[in-house]
């Protein structure tokens, strides 16, 4: 299958195209037409697997209509790390290069100023870590009545790091009218307890056995003395040019 058969719009094509994609990953090819019809979808996809562009190149297509309203984000995508939100905000600069849709990214570190000015003049997506959202929020600069779009992305993680309530909060803020996307590596019990609570009726897409790594992803085994880890592993490092670690 080629992007061209997932009902993208040219200018959606034409930004695939330019960043050297020809054909869509499974994930992609599973989730997007179901993305594009309104559905609740339930993806279960680890890193590596093109999951990001999975709900990034539809909402880019389906956000074109339509126009932003002060403090009022039409979309909100939820992730458990500002490095994580910063990757899926990159996706949308790339694959939104042609379309002009307004983004905020809300994540801690940065100058609260420059975020609430963005919210100020109305934003298309808006892409934050929960901790941050519920800031802005509990401060007046963020209304969530008029959001019609939820992505949970990285769902297990949220877990580990002890965010499920404020993602149970946030989620409480928004219209029960909207369409959400909920994205895990894994699916233990408690993540499919939220899923759901979150999702209505939703289409579940899979690409791999829940606890297993994307293909895309090397591992392996180093056997060191126990008295030397942070050394042996900074040797590793360099001599092996880890990009992620």
């Amino acid at each position: 299958m080629d992007f061209s058969e997932l009902d993208l719009s040219p200018e959606i094509l034409q930004a695939v195209s330019d960043a050297g994609y020809t054909k869509p990953t499974p994930i992609q090819e599973q989730a997007i037409p179901h993305v594009k019809r309104g559905r609740d979808v339930l993806g279960c996809a680890q890193t590596g697997t093109g999951k990001t562009a999975s709900f990034v190149l539809p909402m880019v297509d389906m956000l074109t209509a339509g126009r932003v309203r002060v403090r009022m984000p039409r979309s909100l995508i939820l992730e458990p790390t500002r490095e994580l939100a910063t990757q899926v905000a990159a996706s949308f600069e790339l694959y939104g290069k042609h379309h002009r849709l307004a983004m905020a990214l809300l994540i801690g570190g940065e100058s609260f100023v420059d975020q609430e000015r963005k919210l100020d003049r109305g934003v298309d997506v808006l892409i934050a870590t929960p901790g941050r959202l519920l800031d802005l929020y509990g401060r007046g600069k963020i209304l969530l009545s008029d959001t019609r779009i939820l992505v949970i992305d990285e769902a297990d993680r949220m877990l580990d790091m002890g965010f499920i309530p404020d993602v149970e909060r946030i989620v409480g803020l928004l219209p029960e009218s909207r369409q959400t996307l909920f994205f895990s590596a894994t699916m233990p019990v408690e993540i499919r307890k939220l899923a759901d609570a979150f999702l209505h009726d939703p289409v579940e897409v899979s690409v791999a056995p829940p606890a297993s790594p994307a293909a895309t992803v090397a591992q392996s085994i180093a056997v060191i003395d126990s008295g030397d880890k942070r050394e042996a592993l900074r040797r590793l490092i360099r001599s092996e040019d880890v990009k992620n670690a």
